[in-house]
C-alpha cells in the first residue's frame, strides 16, 4: 500500500491505533483480538519475540476476518516477512528501515511500517516504498521533533510516534497537533499474561483518551 493511499484509508479509522502485543501466546490470542476490536481497534500487531507469534497470527486472522487487520512486529529478516505472510499477516511493522525488508512487504501486498528517528532514515524508508512511519522510540522523538520531521516529509506520509504514548488525552494531543495521525501502543496496553479484563479496561482508556484529542 502506497502512502497517499494508507493515509487515506487510515484517515478514515476511527481510532488510529495499532495494539502491539508482545509477550500475547495462541492461548490469549483469539479472547485478545475479540476484546480490541470490541474497544474500536482495527490494527493488531504481534512481535516475532512472542511465544508462537505466527500461530497467534494466525488465529487473530480467522477471527478478525475483514474487522481488523492483524501482522507482525520486531521483522527483522525477509524469511521472517514471507513467515508472517504465509501465516495471512496483512501488516509489517520493524524497529528500523531495512529496504529488503519493506520491499518485500510490498511485494507480498502488504502494509509496510517500518521504524525511523531522523529524516534520513524516513526517506530511505519512503524510497524502498514504506507505506507508513513508525516514529520509534517516541520517548527520544518529542512533538518538538515530530514537528521538525513534518516540515520536510510529504504531506501524504502518515507518521505514527511507538514507544511510551500512554492513555493521556494531554499527551496525545501534542503530539497530533504537532503532525501525528496515530501511535502504537506497547507495554502500557498489553504485557504478556496479562488478564484480559485488564486488557478490556486499558484498551478503553485509550479510546477514551484519543476521543477527547479530537
Amino acid at each position: 500500500m502506497t502512502p497517499d493511499l494508507f493515509l487515506e484509508h487510515w484517515r478514515k479509522e476511527p481510532l488510529p491505533l495499532i495494539a502491539i502485543l508482545r509477550g500475547i501466546t495462541p492461548q490469549d490470542a483469539t479472547n485478545a483480538a475479540e476484546i480490541l476490536i470490541e474497544a474500536g481497534f482495527r490494527w493488531i500487531e504481534v512481535p516475532l519475540n512472542s511465544p508462537s507469534a505466527l500461530e497467534s497470527i494466525r488465529l487473530m486472522r480467522q477471527c478478525a476476518g475483514d474487522n481488523a487487520k492483524i501482522g507482525a512486529g520486531t521483522v527483522l529478516t525477509v524469511a521472517q516477512v514471507d513467515d508472517v505472510a504465509e501465516a495471512g499477516g496483512q501488516l509489517i511493522v520493524s524497529p528500523n528501515a531495512d529496504a529488503t525488508v519493506i520491499q518485500r512487504t510490498r511485494q507480498r501486498n502488504m502494509v509496510s511500517l517500518p521504524g525511523v528517528m531522523t529524516p534520513t532514515e524516513a526517506f530511505t524508508a519512503l524510497h524502498a516504498g514504506a507505506s507508513a512511519l513508525k516514529l520509534f522510540p517516541a520517548e527520544q522523538i518529542s512533538p518538538e521533533l515530530l514537528k521538525a520531521f513534518r516540515a520536510v516529509l510529504p504531506l501524504s506520509v502518515a507518521c505514527l510516534p511507538v514507544g511510551g504514548i500512554r492513555p493521556n488525552t494531554e499527551q496525545m494531543r501534542r503530539y497530533v497537533q504537532a503532525g501525528a495521525n496515530g501511535f502504537g501502543l506497547g507495554g502500557s496496553l498489553y504485557q504478556g499474561g496479562m488478564p484480559m479484563d485488564e486488557l478490556a479496561k486499558l484498551a478503553s482508556s485509550y479510546r477514551q483518551a484519543w476521543e477527547l484529542t479530537q
